[in-house]
């Protein structure tokens, strides 16, 4: 099908940009993309947010997926039959026990990676080196989480499934790169002060469970940084939930006044609930890599927004204003409220999180604004974490 965007080279500074070639009105989708790789995090999958292995499809039934985020198993929710959920079509792999939402999922990871990475028997064996691998990394990545070293896994075991290993790898190597001193920066960002250390520890851990020579040069202390810095800087967050899903399909409802009054009263006072129990960890999270959306560069207007509509791994780009065939289309890195601060303030958290300083139509509007931050934002400094920044990208 003619596809409404395509990827251009812009310039060596900005890289790759995504751009309309014909006319997308406010409102339409741009495109659907499917993740070349994908992977729940480690911390989601062990509090018990069950999703597909394979697209991250949330597995609970919506009422299931409330009770347990309100820690109270006596709640019914109303109009249960809105609920999508179709647990007669999950199955397990028979030999780890991991559940997918359907026998396509689960052919789907079996021949694009899961033979390398199936656990089989040693699935809880502590002295596994996948399982050492991922303990190490749930050790130094803590929540809210922002990558998976799960995602690095599929990748190798991608390549190491796949009879054209060069395709993979070329898919792969398109994503953005960045230099050393920027790979540094980002992995410093993913793992925190000790990061030197840490690193090498999971780079031994990696090559104990993982190694390939094919793939040799992943596994040098270079190549497994800027495997890291591509995850890091490329990963797009990924939620999904049966709950939402649930409350979209009542918002679609053709209620009476009253029972629509009442629905929607019971659903606010829900999520009042349930974020005083789980605050802010709603969804079943994890990352992937999509071509296309990582070609989007970022705007402090953005003219598209991604979203995860079909509950599971299906990115959605839609448009959020009219754009003309030519035209570059943008999204926000930043959420709402971080869109809202000073260019100074927003122009800090980009450069920390995305190395690059935005000089998008607002910000060269602003560039005149002292470079201080208004009293109100001083205080909320700090606090600008990965978790806000991820919110805007899970956003269901």
């Amino acid at each position: 099908a003619g596809a409404a965007a395509e990827a251009r080279f812009i310039s060596s500074a900005k890289g790759k940009g995504l751009f309309a070639t014909k006319n997308i009105r406010k409102g339409e989708t741009v495109f659907v993309e499917r993740p070349v790789v994908s992977s729940q995090f480690l911390w989601n999958a062990l509090y018990n947010y069950r999703a597909c292995d394979h697209c991250l499809r949330a597995l609970e039934t919506a009422e299931e997926n409330a009770q347990r985020l309100l820690g109270k198993s006596s709640l019914l929710l109303p109009y249960p039959e809105q609920c999508s959920i179709r647990k007669d079509l999950h199955q397990q792999c028979p030999q780890c026990q991991v559940t997918y939402c359907s026998a396509e999922c689960r052919q789907a990871a079996w021949e694009q990676y899961h033979q390398v990475l199936c656990l089989g028997p040693s699935r809880d064996d502590p002295t596994h080196p996948l399982n050492k691998l991922q303990e190490a990394w749930r050790n130094m990545h803590y929540p809210p989480e922002t990558s998976s070293i799960m995602l690095m896994a599929r990748m190798v075991a991608t390549v190491k499934q796949a009879k054209d290993k060069e395709w993979w790898i070329k898919a792969f190597s398109q994503f953005c790169s960045k230099t050393a001193n920027e790979e540094e920066e980002i992995v410093h960002k993913l793992l925190g002060d000790k990061f030197k250390g840490q690193l090498e520890l999971l780079r031994l851990l990696f090559t104990e469970a993982l190694y390939d020579e094919h793939l040799s040069r992943w596994f040098t202390p270079e190549g497994f940084r800027s495997l890291f810095a591509l995850v890091g800087t490329n990963g797009q967050g990924i939620g999904t939930s049966s709950l939402s899903q649930w409350v979209h399909a009542c918002d679609a409802l053709d209620l009476p006044m009253l029972q629509r009054e009442e629905l929607d009263a019971f659903i606010d006072q829900l999520y009042k609930d349930i974020e005083k129990e789980s605050g802010e960890f709603l969804n079943c999270e994890g990352s992937g890599l999509y071509v296309l959306q990582s070609c989007c560069n970022h705007s402090c207007i953005p003219n598209a927004e991604t979203s995860f509509p079909e509950n599971n791994f299906l990115l959605h780009l839609t448009a959020l204003e009219d754009i003309e065939a030519g035209e570059e289309i943008c999204i926000s890195y930043l959420d709402c409220c971080q869109r809202e601060r000073s260019r100074h303030s927003r122009n800090k958290i980009l450069r920390e999180n995305y190395l690059f300083t935005c000089s998008c139509p607002k910000c060269l509007a602003q560039a005149d604004d002292a470079d201080v931050t208004s009293d109100e934002e001083e205080e909320g400094e700090g606090e600008t974490d990965d978790a806000e920044l991820e919110d805007e990208m899970t956003d269901v």
